[in-house]
């Protein structure tokens, strides 16, 4: 049976598939990022819904990539979970660049 690992490695060598994954990287990053913070204070959507708000539903979209967050959206979240909103630009990975 092949690994997740694995599998993504296949993948990833179809130009196509590697191309749709690039895309929707910052989504992911995002969606992870919410989850992560919200886990690592050991709160359930809905006892950050009661924090910030936030209808637990939207907290749910949000977590599940149906819905975009606005920055408003992600102070507001950033904000009930005591924590600092950081947004930032990064230089892509030295390879990608040096292909270009």
């Amino acid at each position: 049976m092949m690994t997740l690992d694995q599998f993504m490695e296949e993948q990833m060598k179809d130009p196509e598939f590697a191309e749709a994954y690039d895309e929707i990287q910052p989504e992911m990053n995002v969606i992870r990022a919410i989850v992560e913070a919200r886990t690592s204070q050991n709160l359930t959507q809905k006892e950050l819904s009661e924090k910030t708000g936030i209808a637990q539903t939207e907290i749910s979209k949000l977590e599940k990539g149906i819905r975009n967050p606005s920055i408003k959206l992600l102070q507001r979240l950033a904000d009930g979970m005591d924590m600092v909103l950081n947004i930032s630009f990064t230089p892509k990975h030295i390879s990608e660049s040096k292909s270009k």
